[in-house]
C-alpha cells in the first residue's frame, strides 16, 4: 500500500511539473497539441497546458542580427560596387515565424537575407555611385527596411528593426576604382585651379591697385616740385628785380660779364661783330 502512495506521489509531481511552465523575459511562448498550434505569443510568467499532450516552445523575442558577407552591386552607370551590410530584426509573429522557419534562427537568417539582397540590389541600381559615395546610405536603408517588412512579416513574421551599411568597397579587379581615384584627382585640379585663379585675379588687383597709387604719387611729387619750382624762380625773379633797382647799371654791366664768360669759355671762340656795337660797350670804356 506504501509503494502504491509513493508511486502515485511521484506521477502526481510528474503530471504537476509538465503541466506548469515559465516564460522568462524576453521569451515569447508557443502551445502545441500533436503538432497543431493551440496559442501562441505567451507572454512572460506562469503558463499551464495539459500534461505530456500539448507541448511548450520558447522564442527569444529580443533584438538579433543578421551579418551578411559583402555582395556585389551594379549602380546605375552599370559599377560594381561591394556593399558590406548588417540586418537587425525581432520576431513579429510567432506563428508565422515558427512555420516558416521551424523556430531556428539560422534559417530565418538564410531566408530573410536574399529578401535584403534584393531589396538592396534594388535601391543601388536606381542610384549613381557619385550619390551612394557623398552620403545617400540613409535613404536607401530606410528604403529597404520599409520593402523587406511588407514581404518580411507576410511571409516569415519578422519584423526587420535596422538595416545598416557598414562600408562600400571597389572591386579591385575591375575600373570602377581607378576611375574613382580620377575623379577625385579631376575635383582636387579642379579645386586647385579655382584657387589659382582666385590667387592670380587678386594678386592683379592688388599690382593694378599699386600701380595707380604710384601714378598718383607721382603726378602729386611732380605738381609740388612744380610749385616749388614756380616759387623759387618768381623768389629769384623778385630778388633779381630788386636788385636791379637798385643800381641799374652795376646789373647790365655784370650781366655783360657774364654774357663775355660764357662767349669765351672754350678759349678758341671767334665772334665778328662791330667794336662799336653794344655788345662791347664796357671794354672801351675807362674812368
Amino acid at each position: 500500500m506504501k509503494i502504491v502512495s509513493a508511486l502515485f506521489a511521484i506521477l502526481l509531481v510528474l503530471v504537476g511539473a509538465n503541466a506548469v511552465y515559465v516564460v522568462n523575459e524576453g521569451q515569447t511562448g508557443m502551445l502545441l497539441q500533436f503538432g497543431r498550434i493551440v496559442k501562441a505569443d505567451h507572454r512572460p510568467g506562469i503558463h499551464f497546458k495539459l500534461p505530456f499532450v500539448q507541448q511548450v516552445l520558447l522564442f527569444d523575442r529580443r533584438i538579433l542580427s543578421l551579418d551578411a558577407q559583402p555582395e556585389r552591386y551594379l549602380t546605375s552607370e552599370k559599377k560594381s560596387v561591394l556593399v558590406d551590410f548588417y540586418v537587425k530584426w525581432r520576431i513579429d509573429d510567432v506563428a508565422k515565424y515558427y512555420g516558416a522557419s521551424a523556430g531556428e534562427v539560422l534559417q530565418a537568417n538564410q531566408r530573410l537575407a536574399p529578401i535584403i539582397k534584393d531589396a538592396l540590389r534594388f535601391e543601388f541600381n536606381a542610384r549613381p555611385l557619385h550619390e551612394l559615395i557623398a552620403g545617400g546610405r540613409t535613404d536607401i536603408t530606410q528604403h529597404v527596411r520599409e520593402q523587406a517588412n511588407k514581404a518580411t512579416r507576410a511571409s516569415l513574421g519578422i519584423e526587420v528593426v535596422d538595416v545598416r551599411i557598414k562600408r562600400i568597397d571597389f572591386p579591385e579587379e575591375g575600373t570602377v576604382l581607378e576611375s574613382v581615384y580620377k575623379r577625385m584627382r579631376a575635383e582636387r585640379a579642379q579645386v586647385a585651379n579655382e584657387l589659382r585663379a582666385t590667387g592670380r585675379e587678386a594678386g592683379e588687383t592688388i599690382r593694378a591697385e599699386a600701380d595707380r597709387k604710384r601714378v598718383v604719387l607721382l603726378a602729386e611729387a611732380n605738381k609740388e616740385a612744380q610749385q616749388i619750382r614756380g616759387a623759387g624762380d618768381a623768389k629769384a625773379a623778385e630778388i633779381y628785380a630788386q636788385a636791379y633797382g637798385k643800381d641799374a647799371e652795376f646789373y647790365a654791366f655784370y650781366r655783360s660779364l657774364e654774357a663775355y664768360r660764357e662767349s669765351f669759355a672754350s678759349g678758341n671762340g671767334v665772334l665778328l661783330l662791330d667794336p662799336k656795337s653794344e655788345y662791347f660797350r664796357y671794354f672801351g670804356e675807362s674812368k
